[in-house]
Parts: structure tokens; C-alpha cells; sequence
């Protein structure tokens, strides 16, 4: 019988101490070594167009490419401070409290405005530090899929894939450097789900862990932070990065949908298994201990006093409203009596599962006429 401890390494999901014992071990370091255990993998069958879906995205992924150097104003100056009053006037119930629950009794209780604005520099530094290091993960990742999925369409489409994330880790490194000063270390838990989906030697595991989970969590993250910023700059970065992330998930809904369907249960609750732990790990990632440690604040306190927040509980659960709905269109949720449903159940996100697949909703996303006409004339 499968196990949470044998799956994640503890029995209680939600075990705080168990996920803080997790430490980063390297985070000064500036080279990281992953083992990959795949076997590169050619084709001699190049007719292109035996997928008509996978050579319809490589078609609009040539027609949509921008370039991060001079289709973004990179001259609009940045004022962090006047960003975050901006921000929380916009968002917040009452347009003025930094805090949005009782803090008595909690390591935030004697804050000042000068601590919350603090607290709120540092976090915006830290998630978008791990939106750029999860893009090299993707980078890795596409890399490798072009390296091993048997398909010269999905090769070709993979392809275009890295050039996207190239982009997409360069323009959030420069956004991290000129506007925010610097970026965090690599958070633990998405560092362990990266090494993960780089070990696995399965070509669709690279797809499952990265187009789907990874992926499909940081359009639904982007998309929430494109909403709640009134930052112009970094809001039309984020609409560019999540006008190419919609592709890169379709193209695991549409790769991986085919494949499964010829997938026995056993292998099938591998996929549910891993869909699972990337899941959880994902969740792990963004409590954020890094900030709290960084401005000497007790971590877990400070993650015990901020996890059940109204804000902080709708962004936990939007983070999975990508994700539910694709893993039901690629049969995880109802295989092997429903198990991923049950554990999605547990994590309170299943109530995004009939929201529209990506692979369904990809155009929504999509650059205007006038956005792709800009990008063209600064070329």
C-alpha cells in the first residue's frame, strides 16, 4: 500500500516541521549538478504533420516569438515603494491595511508600516526570484524533451519551446536586477521537484512534471500576479511570458493525451503518484520560509500566523486551477479508483476541475495582432 511517507517523505502532508527540515544545502553555490538518466532518442521518420495538433502549435509558436530586449520599456522607472502602496490600495478591503488578518500574538503584532512594506519588497523579490529560476527549470526540461521524445513534431515544437524560456529566464533576471536589486537562492521543495523531473529516464515524465505541473502552475501564479500588479513594466512582461505559457501546456495536454490512453493502471498510478508529490511539493515551495529567515523573523510562526490568510489561501488554491483541470483531461483524476481526485480532495482544489484545458483555452492567451505588429517592427 502506497503511502504519503513513501510518496513525499512524511504522513502528514501538511507536517510544518517535516517541510521546514528540508534546507537548502547549496544555495551559495553557483553551479548545481542534476543527474539525467535518459537515452537520447532519433527518428528517421521526419514527415512532418503525423500529429496535426503538435504541427498547428509549432506553426504559431514560428509567427509568435518577441524579443525580451526591445519589446519590453525597459527605461520605465520602478519605485518598489510606490509599487506596493499602489498595489495594496488597488487590492486590499480597505485600500490602506498591509495586513489583511489579526496578527495578535503573532511575530507581526508590534509591525510598523516601515516592517509590512519591508516584508512586502522582500516577498515580491522572492517570487519572482522563483519564477525565474522554475523558467530555467523549464529551459533544463524543454532541452531534454527534445532530446527524448520519439515525435519529430513534438521535437520540432519542443524546440521553439527553448528559445521561450531562454527569453523567459532572461527577462525576469534582468527585472530582478535593475528594478529589485538582486534575486533569492533557489527555494528547497522546487528544487527537489526540479531534480525529480530531470532524474527520471520516462520522456513523459518530463512532460507530466514540467509542461503540466510546473507549467501549468506558473500561468495560473503569473496570470494572479498580471492581476494584482499596477506595475506597467512588469505587467506587460507577465502578459508576454503567459502568452507563450499557455502554449508550452497545451503542448503537454496534447502529447500526453495520446500516450496515456494506451497506459495500464499500474503505470498510469505512477503518473497519478508523481502528478501528486509535484503538487504538494509545488505548494510547499511557496510558504515563502526564505523571506521570514532573511528578515529574522521566527519561520514558523511567521508561516502558522500567514497560511490560513484569505489572500494567502486564494493564491494557494488559484496555483492549482491550471492543473486540475488538465490532469482530469489527460485521465489522472478517475484511474485507479480515483485515487488523484481523492488526493486533490485533500489538498481543497478540486473544485477547479471542470474549468476549461489548457490545449482548449491556449488562444485566450495569445498575443494581438497589434502586440505580434510590435514586436515585428523592433526587430
Amino acid at each position: 500500500m502506497t503511502t504519503y511517507e513513501t510518496i513525499l517523505g512524511r504522513e502528514d502532508i501538511n507536517d510544518l516541521e517535516a517541510i521546514l527540515s528540508v534546507a537548502n544545502t547549496d544555495r551559495d553555490e553557483v553551479i548545481r549538478v542534476v543527474e539525467d538518466h535518459s537515452d537520447a532518442i532519433f527518428t528517421w521518420d521526419y514527415h512532418k504533420g503525423a500529429r496535426p495538433p503538435l504541427e498547428k502549435l509549432y506553426e504559431k509558436a514560428k509567427v509568435s516569438m518577441w524579443n525580451g530586449e526591445t519589446d519590453l520599456p525597459w527605461d520605465t522607472e520602478v519605485d518598489m515603494e510606490k509599487v506596493l502602496i499602489s498595489d495594496f490600495a488597488q487590492n486590499s478591503a480597505d485600500g490602506q491595511s498591509f495586513a489583511d488578518f489579526d496578527v495578535t500574538g503573532t511575530p507581526f503584532e508590534k509591525w510598523d508600516d516601515k516592517q509590512w512594506m519591508e516584508f512586502g519588497l522582500e516577498s515580491n523579490q522572492w517570487t519572482l526570484s522563483q519564477f525565474m529560476h522554475g523558467e530555467q527549470g523549464a529551459l533544463i526540461c524543454t532541452a531534454k524533451i527534445v532530446e527524448t521524445v520519439p515525435w519529430i513534431d513534438a521535437k520540432y515544437y519542443a524546440a521553439t519551446q527553448v528559445m521561450d524560456e531562454a527569453r523567459h529566464v532572461e527577462v525576469f533576471a534582468k527585472y530582478l536586477d535593475t528594478k529589485m536589486g538582486g534575486y533569492y537562492p533557489l527555494n528547497t521543495h522546487l528544487g527537489l521537484l526540479l531534480e525529480d523531473i530531470v532524474n527520471d529516464s520516462r520522456w513523459d515524465m518530463t512532460y507530466l512534471g514540467m509542461q503540466i505541473m510546473v507549467e501549468g502552475l506558473a500561468l495560473a501564479a503569473f496570470g494572479f500576479m498580471h492581476a494584482m500588479t499596477t506595475e506597467p513594466l512588469l505587467k506587460q512582461l507577465l502578459r508576454y511570458v503567459m502568452s507563450d505559457e499557455a502554449r508550452h501546456v497545451a503542448f503537454g495536454v496534447l502529447s500526453l493525451k495520446e500516450y496515456y490512453e494506451n497506459l495500464s493502471d499500474a503505470e498510469m498510478f505512477e503518473r497519478q503518484q508523481f502528478a501528486f508529490e509535484a503538487a504538494v511539493r509545488m505548494r510547499d515551495r511557496f510558504l515563502q520560509q526564505e523571506v521570514f529567515d532573511r528578515m529574522g523573523i521566527p519561520v514558523k510562526d511567521a508561516i502558522q500566523a500567514v497560511m490560513h490568510t484569505p489572500t494567502r489561501q486564494l493564491f494557494q488554491m488559484m496555483l492549482f486551477s491550471k492543473i486540475v483541470p488538465n490532469c482530469k483531461k489527460l485521465g489522472l483524476l478517475d484511474r485507479n479508483d480515483q485515487w488523484l481526485r481523492r488526493r486533490f480532495e485533500e489538498l481543497n482544489v478540486i473544485q477547479f476541475e471542470d474549468l476549461t484545458d489548457t490545449a482548449d483555452e491556449m488562444e485566450s492567451f495569445a498575443l494581438s495582432k497589434d502586440e505580434l505588429a510590435s514586436s515585428s517592427a523592433a526587430l
